[in-house]
């Protein structure tokens, strides 16, 4: 277990008791799980989650603030390095004790939304507040499905978050992971609709491993295509031969082979 007094609010970190009943509340909607899978999912495929790093999709993430459990589920979260293993932390994860606090949080929202904004420090702490105060998340993410629109906060170093600007091509740059986040339009599995995507430093985007199986599968294709072209003009070229040869032999003369 270790801790950390601040002016307002004692912090301790320490495991989570197994007899604890974390909630059970359903996800908003139908999109969250999606559009959290398609985040990790290309991460994975580019080489970019490490065995030691976490994603999580409304996995409880904990502290002890004042005495008292506070359990925050984020729609998705990034968690770079954990120190203990996989089963361990398979009900919910305690930063400091079981390995580093989250890069990155995000809070799809969805028709109840609001409480993404909650800065309330009394217990239960609101999401702003634990994410800011408590776990001290570098980069904070809110994403509204229908409308495609991102907001990127930021720690700065008063501790407190400032919302930040995009780049020319409306993404975000995310310099521990040396990767931009941005919105992509399209559909995948069904849904049609906004997407949170990754982009390399190159401005290349991270593909989704069913993006890379047609690609692989297009690129199939165009190699059977080519070798067919060349099977077809070396049968050309050879009856091409042939007719000459039988032109040669009525002539009298024997091609040479």
């Amino acid at each position: 277990m270790t801790s950390v007094t601040n002016t307002s609010y004692d912090i301790t970190w320490e495991k989570l008791p197994d007899d604890f009943i974390l909630p059970d509340d359903p996800v908003d909607n139908i999109h969250q799980p999606a559009l959290a899978a398609a985040l990790t999912d290309s991460l994975e495929v580019a080489g970019k989650l490490p065995d030691t790093a976490v994603t999580t999709t409304n996995y409880g993430i904990c502290a002890t603030v004042n005495g008292k459990i506070v359990v925050k589920a984020p729609d998705w979260a990034y968690i770079p390095h954990i120190r203990v293993s996989q089963q361990e932390i398979e009900r919910s994860y305690t930063p400091q004790l079981q390995g580093e606090p989250p890069l990155i949080v995000m809070e799809f929202l969805s028709d109840t939304n609001g409480h993404e904004y909650s800065i309330k420090p009394t217990h239960p702490p609101g999401k702003w507040f634990f994410y800011e105060k408590i776990l001290k998340v570098p980069h904070y993410i809110i994403f509204e499905p229908y409308s495609g629109l991102i907001e990127h906060y930021q720690l700065d170093e008063s501790g407190g978050y400032k919302i930040q600007s995009s780049c020319e091509t409306g993404r975000y740059w995310v310099p521990q992971l040396q990767l931009y986040l941005g919105v992509w339009e399209g559909t995948r599995e069904q849904r049609k609709g906004y997407w949170l995507r990754w982009w390399n430093e190159r401005g290349e985007l991270l593909l989704w491993g069913s993006e890379l199986a047609l690609q692989e599968r297009q690129k199939a294709e165009v190699e059977k295509q080519k070798a067919e072209v060349e099977r077809q003009k070396a049968e050309a070229e050879r009856q091409k031969a042939e007719r000459l040869a039988a032109q040669l032999r009525a002539a009298g003369i024997e091609p040479e082979l």
